[in-house]
């Protein structure tokens, strides 16, 4: 049994760039799954292909070369988008309709009757929190009230998958903290999610396995655990630290740095901290405190792209 929700083979994707002009590679040789009921993301600076791929997938655009398809079915055949809900960027609604016409019209036109939406709308609408704001004009709505909104229009059709590009974009910090339990709640429903989003934080804090693109090209992919697997950094913190074996340690650990009596520094292997632990005790500096310094999704996601060759 196929347990993947998402495929993608060898994806390839020019833009033709007009007359006597090179093409524009977005895409270049992408491979990669999205099991079923996962969150998945998609990381990349501007630039890098996420939304190239994204429209790809969901059948807006053609690829070059390769393959995509959703639960079996190719990015350009319709069953494909029978079963995804879709927030994409930048959404714009009529502001002249109120939350509530717009889950009508939205649900008119993916085929779903007027008894279906009324008996959701209620229920989606408390889900992302505009209960009472349903009826009101949506010219009146907030940047995140509109993506509020825009996740209950993906959510209508009660979708197996669903793609949200920048779903927490305009949203204040208490709205970003109840959609991550929106898609987690979603993700034990059984639902597969597809994520982009600049907000590293947010990505780190709900997404089981992440891709990383960059220049059109595949940097990473795996869990997010995976991407953080960096050199290992410490703190130390000393009673005191004299000038002389603070000297003594930069020459022996030319990563370290000293600010005061505490010593940061980066190194090959955790086993390293020992040596640094022996150097001080020999020279009679007493440790206050040893702490391993927790890389975050960013620092790994900066250090992945710098690194990657495609960006220069």
């Amino acid at each position: 049994m196929n347990d993947a929700a998402i495929q993608v083979d060898h994806l390839t994707k020019r833009y033709s760039a007009g007359f006597r002009r090179p093409p524009v590679q977005a895409l270049t040789d992408i491979s990669l799954d999205v099991k079923k009921n996962e969150i998945f993301g998609l990381l990349g600076p501007n630039g890098a292909g996420k939304t190239t791929l994204i429209k790809i997938l969901l059948g807006s655009l053609l690829p070059t070369s390769g393959a995509a398809s959703i639960n079996g079915f190719g990015g350009a055949d319709w069953r494909s988008r029978l079963s995804a809900g879709y927030l994409p960027e930048n959404h714009r609604f009529p502001p002249y309709l109120t939350g509530r016409q717009m889950l009508f019209c939205f649900g008119g036109m993916a085929g779903l009757s007027s008894t279906v939406i009324r008996g959701k709308a209620d229920a989606l609408f408390d889900l992302v929190g505009l209960h009472q704001w349903q009826n009101t004009k949506i010219r009146k709505y907030s940047k995140g009230m509109m993506q509020r909104l825009g996740l209950a229009q993906a959510l209508l059709n009660d979708p197996q998958l669903i793609f949200l590009d920048e779903p927490t974009d305009g949203v204040d910090p208490v709205g970003r903290h109840e959609i991550r339990t929106i898609l987690l709640n979603l993700k034990k429903e059984g639902k597969t999610i597809f994520l982009n989003s600049h907000l590293l934080a947010e990505v780190e804090a709900v997404c089981d396995r992440v891709a990383i693109l960059n220049k059109g090209r595949l940097v990473k992919v795996g869990p997010v655990s995976g991407l953080l697997d960096v050199k290992p950094a410490y703190r130390l913190e000393t009673a005191e630290m004299p000038p002389v074996v603070g000297e003594e340690t930069t020459t022996a650990f030319p990563t370290a740095k000293i600010e005061g009596t505490v010593i940061t520094v980066t190194l090959e292997t955790p086993g390293q901290v020992n040596e640094i632990i022996d150097l001080l005790r020999r020279r009679g500096v007493d440790l206050v405190s040893v702490a391993p310094v927790k890389v975050s999704l960013e620092e790994s996601f900066l250090e992945l792209i710098q690194g990657d060759g495609s960006h220069e």
